[in-house]
């Protein structure tokens, strides 16, 4: 099929035609194009002439199609209406949703986040989230992101920077693991299997404070380089983890992970809520920031006995 440029003079002139055909005048027609009445004239006389047949006959009372007009007429009547449909869909649906990128862990997104997607719908239904998902810990530049979570701020002058939480780490097993293998004391440790975060970037006695010299014992250990999998393999029953309050605060709070022993390790770091500068800070991270932020206080309020 030869393209529509060689078929017509120019779209815009299949524009006036229908304006003309519908109002059944030039004058309608140049109304509605800020045109003068001669101007649409010449317009509607120079397409048909390109297309070899007349689309209208002109008497004194206005315009009337002619058989060739009302078929092209009904066409480009479909065609317009088609397209405003398509436009008018894509702007209620660009009103409607708001895309905003997130870079966060995978232990934080898979344990903390998607629990609470219910929830962060209903608080923004036209919210479309893009996730940049880190399997280690969360070190590094954000990159092109609205909003990052991540353990210090490397550079002050190029984000925006928002206390999230403070780092505390905690030894956690599921109920049932504790109820089978007591609680993780000093004299208890060939007993326990313990599921490792391997990240050659942090010092693993962080993990375990105290309980440094716990592997020159008998005890089992597994690791695992996506601290996700680390908690699920707790959630599961597997073993003692390592516990990151930012990840496990919700696990906790509903119970499904718990203390495996009264040792905190907290390092007086904190994790931060970025927001590159370089880009708008839009209403709507700002409005994520902050019920992030607020999640996180409550789970905080829930747990706080279990922190002491």
């Amino acid at each position: 099929m030869p393209p529509l440029a060689r078929l017509i003079p120019s779209p815009r002139s299949l524009m006036i035609f229908e304006a003309a055909a519908r109002a059944g005048s030039c004058s309608g027609a140049a109304r509605e194009f800020n045109l003068t009445q001669p101007s649409v004239s010449r317009n509607i006389a120079q397409l048909e002439t390109h297309l070899g047949f007349r689309l209208f006959s002109r008497s004194p009372i206005g315009l009337e199609l002619t058989e060739e007009g009302r078929l092209l007429h009904t066409a480009v009547t479909e065609g317009l209406q088609r397209v405003e449909a398509a436009l008018t869909d894509l702007a209620a649906r660009r009103a409607r949703h708001q895309v905003v990128d997130l870079s966060l862990s995978t232990a934080f997104v898979t344990h903390w986040f998607i629990p609470r997607m219910p929830d962060f719908y209903q608080a923004f239904p036209s919210v479309d989230l893009r996730f940049q998902l880190i399997s280690g810990s969360l070190r590094g530049a954000p990159g092109d992101v609205d909003l990052a979570m991540r353990r210090h701020v490397d550079d002050q002058h190029e984000y925006h920077s928002w206390h999230f939480a403070p780092e505390v780490v905690l030894p956690v097993c599921s109920p049932a693991y504790l109820d089978r293998h007591g609680p993780l004391r000093h004299d208890s440790v060939a007993r326990h299997r313990f599921l490792h975060f391997a990240d050659p970037l942090l010092d693993w006695t962080l993990f375990w404070g105290e309980l440094i010299n716990c592997r020159e014992q008998t005890a089992a250990w597994v690791e695992f380089t996506d601290y996700a999998v680390v908690v699920q393999a707790a959630m599961n029953g597997e073993g003692i983890a390592p516990g990151w309050l930012t990840a496990i605060s919700r696990a906790l709070a509903k119970g499904t992970l718990l203390p495996a022993s009264s040792q905190r390790v907290v390092t007086g770091k904190a994790f931060h809520l970025l927001a590159p500068r370089q880009r708008p800070l839009r209403d709507i991270v700002l409005a994520i920031r902050n019920w992030m932020t607020a999640q996180m206080r409550d789970d905080m309020a829930q747990i706080e006995h279990l922190l002491r």
